[in-house]
């Protein structure tokens, strides 16, 4: 049986921080290990689930990508709440998450959002604009040391058409300004695993982009048996009230 599912980008930040907090891997670290989580649009969903109670999402912000001419004042955003890290579920206050690598190992769970993906070929990608590579550049040799399990939720409106690899190496081969392109493979996660993982459907992208309100959006056919496809239209009826992340004031 079928049914579709038209997913603005804050409705695919809320079921993918959905699916995450069902991901066995998660739901292990919670009990067991550490889950370190960076600031980051989709990670403040993340966090949300996690606890179990809202935050100011649009503080728990680092790099955002946003029309030209419009500010991060504009859009309300700000750098303000720190990175959040959960041991055994705890939260643990004035550790950030790159701080908490060092006591971090095989079965912790470092989450990272990505601006691209390449979702056939497994790779994400990170614009880097701090000099010295941002979280990414200041996690990643530890991550791969010590074998934490690298998560990367992201959505598919940001899949691009053009090899992530190819296009970070022509960006390190010309001058000119802009950030840099960090190819990054690891534990990717959608909307389709988060349908996947919630209720056992397949979930396979047919569509893309629309207008008033739709823009970025997600077209998923889901295919399951009646009582799965029952479960995921009765998400998207929770889902619908999903606002924006950000608007300009």
């Amino acid at each position: 049986m079928r049914t579709d599912l038209v997913l603005t980008v804050a409705q695919s930040k809320r079921l993918i921080a959905k699916g995450v907090s069902r991901y066995e891997p998660v739901r292990r670290a919670l009990a067991e290990g550490t889950i370190a989580i960076p600031t980051g649009g989709t990670n403040a969903y993340i966090v949300e689930e996690l606890l179990g109670e809202p935050i100011e999402k649009r503080k728990f912000v680092s790099g955002q990508v946003l029309p030209r001419g419009v500010s991060r004042a504009q859009a309300g955003l700000a750098s303000e709440l720190p990175d959040i890290v959960l041991v055994r579920g705890e939260r643990k206050e004035g550790v950030s998450a790159t701080e908490a690598l060092a006591e971090m190992g095989p079965g912790d769970i470092f989450v990272k959002g990505a601006n691209a993906l390449n979702y056939g070929l497994g790779v994400a990608g990170v614009l880097i604009g701090h000099p010295t590579g941002g979280t990414v550049g200041a996690a990643l040799g530890t991550i791969i040391a010590r074998r934490i399990h690298l998560l990367i939720p992201v959505g598919l409106e940001k899949e691009v058409g053009w090899e992530i690899t190819d296009a970070s190496q022509r960006l390190a081969e010309e001058e000119g300004s802009g950030p840099s392109l960090w190819p990054l493979q690891g534990d990717i996660f959608t909307e389709i695993e988060a349908l996947e993982w919630l209720f056992g459907v397949q979930a396979v992208p047919i569509a893309a982009g629309g207008v008033a309100g739709a823009e970025g959006a997600v077209w998923l056919a889901c295919f399951g048996t009646p009582e799965q496809v029952e479960k995921v239209e009765a998400l998207a009826e929770e889902l619908a009230a999903e606002p924006p992340f950000a608007t300009i004031s």
